[in-house]
Parts: C-alpha cells; structure tokens; sequence
C-alpha cells in the first residue's frame, strides 16, 4: 500500500533525531509567533495597533480581529494536534494553511509597500514549509493509540 501524505508510514528511516527536534522547534517557534501575534491584534485598540502595523487603522476592525483569530488558530493547529498526538494530520493541514497565509501576507504588505516587513514573513514562510514538509513526509506523528 503506498503511503499517502497524512500517513504515518510514510516517514523514511532517515528521520532521524535531529530532524525530529529541528521540527519541533520550528513548530513551537511558528506557533509562539502567530499565537502572540494574533492576541496583539484581538486586544490592542485600533490606534495603538495602527502605530506598530500601520495596515489595521485602514481596514474595518472586523477584518483586523479576524486575521488575529486565523493567527492564533493557526499558531496551536501547527503545535497542539502534534504535541497531543489527538488527530495529528491536523498540523499538517494547518502548516499548509499558514505557507499560504504567509505567502498572501508577502503579497498584501508588496502591494502596499510595506517591503521592510517582509522578511518576517519569509521566515516564517520557510518555518511553516519545513513543518509541513516534515510532518508529511519526514516524521509524521503517529496518532494516540496507534
């Protein structure tokens, strides 16, 4: 039977113990940085967030709370599925969500001229990759029971 991408035989002998540790790494580093930023953009008020970020004082505060709550879901959907082995093919689903988000990200800020935030979302961009390249292929994480 080939394994598929969500498959936890799909992991090679290869994935050894540094390869391991190097994804969990990025996995708490990604998760840290989406989870605290999107607090910052579900709790600061709107001119304070305009000062740090100055795109949210141009959109509606609905849009701005939105995409702090699709940070922080994408922040523990990449650590807590994994960490807790409870349906762990979600990690993957949401490193693939967040490589997308990151690379919408690059698009919105080159759109508005924000270059100098970009290399932010280049690391992370490569931080989610490496997560989902990992997880799929590399060292899947086996479910709880399996």
């Amino acid at each position: 039977m080939p394994a598929t991408l969500y498959s936890p035989t799909a992991a090679t002998p290869f994935a050894g113990r540094a390869l391991r540790i190097g994804l969990w790494i990025a996995q708490v580093l990604v998760a840290a940085v989406f989870c605290a930023s999107g607090v910052v953009k579900l709790t600061t008020p709107i001119p304070e967030l305009s000062a740090m970020m100055p795109w949210t004082g141009q959109y509606p505060v609905a849009f701005v709370r939105a995409i702090g709550l699709i940070d922080i879901a994408g922040g523990l959907g990449i650590l807590l599925p994994a960490l807790t082995r409870i349906l762990p093919r979600l990690t993957v689903l949401a490193a693939l969500c967040c490589v997308v988000l990151q690379g919408l990200a690059i698009a919105f800020h080159l759109s508005r001229g924000e270059a100098m935030v970009v290399p932010l979302n280049l690391v992370l961009l490569a931080l989610c990759t490496f997560v989902l390249w990992g997880r799929a292929r590399r060292a899947p994480i086996r479910p709880r029971g399996a």
